[in-house]
């Protein structure tokens, strides 16, 4: 895994960690093919909806701060909400 994917991997764990009751569960993996950087965040089911947000407004704001910060190291990446 390269450098600049482990700092979008920890941005995003960064984000997520105060919106969370359960922050002990929090896990979040980074995978890298080339340019593109999978991040997967696995949460407890009760704080699901707290990184969801209201009508996605939560996880679609984690997902455009990760898609700016890729942006300006040159990749591109996905975040995916894992549901257990």
């Amino acid at each position: 895994m390269s450098v600049p994917a482990e700092e979008l991997r920890v941005l995003v764990e960064e984000v997520v960690r105060p919106l969370i009751d359960s922050p002990d569960e929090l896990e979040v993996a980074s995978s890298e093919e080339g340019s593109d950087v999978l991040i997967e965040i696995s949460v407890n089911p009760d704080d699901a909806g707290k990184v969801i947000g209201r009508q996605g407004r939560v996880i679609k704001s984690i997902r455009t701060l990760a898609r700016a910060a890729a942006t300006r190291k040159g990749l591109n990446v996905d975040v995916e909400l894992l549901d257990d």
